[in-house]
């Protein structure tokens, strides 16, 4: 087991930004940075952690968790849709295709949680889709939904766009938005099953799509623990019967904390102390375990550094 000694000694060595100017101009999103040269981009998944789109703190070895699953599920998916990755030269850096990034984020909805809940509970549509009432939070949906939201800006939020707007305004192609959807839905029954095979529910989740030659390939993430919202299985059908909340392996438990706080993305984050950040990172690693079924294990110390060394090399 990884000691809190081992946790409380990377807070010094988080990676809260990547200034590898010799790749190229830098664009910065909420949790990754990413350089393109040629016809490469190189994606460096910081520790950043979002919620309401806004950077709230950083978490020791988020960056290597999330991307090590990212890589993991590309790998696992091929069959299901091209992606992007070509190859991750360290626990933090992913080597994709650059490609034409659709600009909708794609959300797949099995059950009533999250901003999918506060929206019902205010008697508002989800992305368009009008749900029956009479639904309680955490419940079974009657079948997955797709809720798109927009791709905003680092500062900006994400908002909920229907279908009927999306093709209406001519933002995706009437014909890609089809295939995108198929796909979606294909990626979505996958990693249900997979979750379930090791005792989670995959609640919810968001994928992006790009264009290569015409060509839709999912890129960013998959499946991962900023993109998805898992629930432990066993513990459900009590919970939901009690209307407690479930036993989340997602970043729901820190948007409660922070929502408790009065913060929902506008005005100061409040403070997350060590102990608190150490304490998300022991989330992600467990989650890691649950989701992969190996156990992590990583080497710590100076990241940026030894990116920076990786990186040039591949710059040539």
């Amino acid at each position: 087991m990884i000691s809190n000694d081992f946790l409380m000694r990377q807070l010094k060595f988080v990676v809260s930004s990547s200034e590898f100017n010799f790749l190229g101009p830098k664009y910065e999103g909420k949790v990754r940075d990413s350089y393109i040269f040629g016809n490469k981009r190189v994606l460096i998944t910081t520790d950043r952690l979002s919620c309401f789109d806004v950077v709230v703190t950083t978490v020791p070895f988020k960056g290597e968790i999330l991307n090590s699953l990212a890589v993991h599920w590309f790998n696992k998916t091929r069959d299901i849709v091209e992606n992007h990755l070509i190859d991750s030269p360290h626990p933090m850096v992913m080597v994709a295709r650059n490609c034409e990034i659709v600009p909708v984020e794609v959300v797949l909805r099995a059950y009533l949680a999250g901003s999918a809940y506060r929206d019902y509970t205010e008697g508002k549509t989800i992305s368009g889709v009008c749900l029956p009432p009479g639904l309680e939070k955490s419940q079974k949906l009657p079948e997955v939904i797709i809720t798109p939201a927009t791709k905003a800006a680092k500062g900006e939020h994400d908002l909920p766009i229907s279908e009927e707007q999306i093709l209406s305004s001519g933002l995706v192609d009437r014909m890609i938005w089809c295939e995108i959807k198929d796909k979606a839905h294909a990626l979505f029954a996958a990693g249900q099953k997979e979750a379930q095979s090791r005792g989670l529910i995959l609640v919810d989740t968001k994928y992006e799509f790009g264009l290569l030659g015409g060509k839709v390939i999912l890129v960013d993430e998959v499946h991962t623990l900023d993109s998805s919202r898992y629930w432990k299985a066993p513990f459900y059908e009590e919970r939901f019967r009690a209307g407690a909340d479930q036993e989340m392996l997602d970043k729901e438990p820190t948007r409660q904390w922070l929502i408790e706080r009065g913060f929902m993305g506008e005005g100061p984050v409040p403070e997350f102390t060590d102990e608190h950040r150490i304490s998300i990172s022991r989330r992600y690693i467990e989650a890691y375990e649950l989701l992969t079924g190996q156990e992590f294990k990583p080497r710590g110390g100076d990241y940026l550094k030894e990116m920076e060394s990786i990186l040039k090399g591949l710059r040539g």
